[in-house]
């Protein structure tokens, strides 16, 4: 009597295996089943202040993807992401109002541009590293905030500008619902294109730098240029948010794209998980929600005769509680809330066996 022996796992036997993004159909059919839910019932069942929340945490979660390819997977410390962000929104208002871009043209020449700019500034990458690089990109920061105040003949300076409105296929885009799906179409995109660059030798070539630049470079992986490269690539993102962002508010000036904003991105890379796409998603929403509770108590502190001084104090209460959420994640999860699902996503597979 022949036996036949199957295997009891999901094994690997060809290099392409290791190169999926997802080993079985099941993973396939829970992100169509996802992604089906998403533009199917969530724009209908969510009213328009839940709609702008989810287009702010479609779009933060681009910015945040870019700067963790270079934080993650890189190992570079970049504090001008935020200004990176402005760039995109500003080149994308230029070229929609002085240019006449369409809007499905704006958002990549967007990237592009601010790509060109971030690796400019990503320069000093191939001297420098730490403290000295972080130093560095925190210069790019300012000296890309003084540019866009301060050079009212291209960004207006502190008039702003105003964009005209978003028409794709010669449909506009005016409400709350139409640009969910500009957004989120957009971040699914962005998305897919994040995990195929980690897959690549690109992403690979990455890693090996963020583990040890000089065995990287024993290895035959010049690092400069994929430094340079992998700050093209996170700027690319910060632009393309940056102009997306820009479109849905209509008008732009040059406040938001400040340090703050870009000490906002770093607390996502790091509450959501450094070196996970799915990671950085986490982060936009725990920080965008965050950012709507404080609001929210605020308004409630405010809007009370007999606390009103306790509303103006909570106001700057916002960067404290972001460093606390920062050192909670540090201390308690350094991996971040992308390692707090893997474990709980582990623990129903393994239920009830506690191994």
């Amino acid at each position: 009597m022949k036996l036949q022996l199957h295997p009891c796992g999901n094994f690997k036997e060809r290099y392409e295996d290791e190169l999926t993004i997802f080993e079985t159909d099941y993973g396939r059919l829970w992100l169509a089943i996802g992604l089906s839910m998403l533009f199917g019932a969530v724009p209908f069942a969510s009213g328009p202040y839940l709609l702008y929340v989810l287009n702010i945490i479609a779009i933060t979660s681009i910015a945040a993807i870019g700067l963790n390819i270079l934080i993650g997977f890189t190992g570079q410390i970049s504090l001008g992401h935020g200004a990176f962000f402005g760039v995109g929104a500003y080149a994308a208002a230029i070229l929609a109002t002085q240019v006449h871009f369409p809007f499905l043209l704006a958002l990549p020449a967007a990237g592009l541009i601010t790509a060109m700019v971030g690796m400019v500034f990503g320069i000093p990458s191939g001297r420098l590293k730490g403290l000295y690089l972080t130093i560095a990109t925190l210069a790019g920061q300012f000296i890309i905030e003084y540019v866009l105040i301060h050079w009212d003949s291209l960004t207006q300076g502190t008039r702003g500008i105003v964009l005209p409105p978003v028409s794709i296929f010669g449909m506009e885009i005016i409400d709350e619902r139409g640009f969910f799906y500009v957004t989120f179409a957009s971040l699914v995109l962005m998305t897919l294109i994040a995990v195929n660059i980690v897959r690549t030798r690109y992403g690979r070539a990455f890693i090996a730098i963020r583990d040890n630049d000089r065995a990287a470079e024993g290895m035959g992986i010049p690092i400069f240029q994929y430094k340079l490269l992998s700050f093209g690539i996170s700027s690319f993102y910060a632009g393309f948010a940056g102009a997306l962002w820009a479109y849905y508010m209509t008008s732009i000036t040059a406040e938001p794209f400040t340090l703050g904003l870009s000490v906002e991105y770093i607390a996502m890379v790091i509450i959501g998980g450094m070196g996970s796409v799915a990671g950085s998603i986490y982060g936009a929403v725990f920080i965008t929600g965050l950012n709507e509770t404080l609001r929210w108590l605020t308004d409630i502190f405010m809007n009370i005769d007999a606390l009103q001084g306790a509303g103006l104090t909570i106001a700057p209460l916002r960067e404290l509680v972001f460093g606390f959420a920062i050192v909670f994640f540090i201390i308690f999860e350094p991996r971040g809330l992308a390692e707090v699902w893997r474990i709980i996503r582990s623990s129903f597979r393994l239920w009830p066996f506690s191994y």
